[in-house]
């Protein structure tokens, strides 16, 4: 071979390579992004027993699941911002429940559950007294505006209005009140 074709495909080699590295670069960080993300979506998805209709991160997870499995046995388990922490931090040490005496749960247990409604819970406002009964919650007030409330409001009464509620998700309405502005 001449030298001449040999200059000619040594360039032509060295044009190639900057592309076919692109091309190898390009491809690999593909793959790896695609596998990432069935990695998290697999994580998200399927690391909790419990399925709620808003997103709770993994640490918290499982006392979501103990507090569920705790307070829901007997009664519709409410959102933690309904109540604020201080409510929380009060029903968890106290074993009088509204009337009824419970076990009152144990490390760590109590803790697991204590993190979770700590984080999704809301504090207190200045001029506000802590509520332990839902028609002096704030927060409930606010989050119907337009619904008129009975007195006393019940737990159970929560489900007339949003049919979920026994399963944890406020979010869907009674037909009724999902036309509503």
């Amino acid at each position: 071979m001449s030298n001449l074709v040999k200059r000619k495909s040594h360039r032509q080699q060295k044009r190639r390579s900057p592309l076919i590295l692109f091309l190898l670069i390009l491809v690999w960080s593909l793959t790896l992004g695609w596998g990432l993300a069935l990695a998290t979506h697999a994580q998200t998805s399927t690391s909790g027993a419990t399925t709620t209709v808003d997103p709770v991160p993994q640490s918290y997870q499982l006392g979501q699941e103990l507090y569920l499995e705790n307070c829901a046995s007997c009664h519709i388990a409410l959102p933690p911002a309904v109540l604020p922490t201080e409510t929380w931090r009060q029903i968890l040490q106290d074993s009088q429940h509204y009337g009824q005496q419970l076990t009152p749960l144990v490390d760590p247990a109590r803790l697991l559950v204590w993190n979770y409604l700590q984080n999704f819970s809301r504090s207190v406002a200045k001029d506000e007294e802590t509520p332990f009964r839902l028609n002096n919650s704030r927060y409930l007030k606010a989050l119907h505006p337009k619904v008129k409330l009975p007195r006393p409001v019940q737990i159970s009464s929560c489900v007339s209005c949003h049919p979920s509620a026994a399963e944890y998700n406020f979010r869907r309405l009674t037909p009724e009140w999902e036309k509503s502005p």
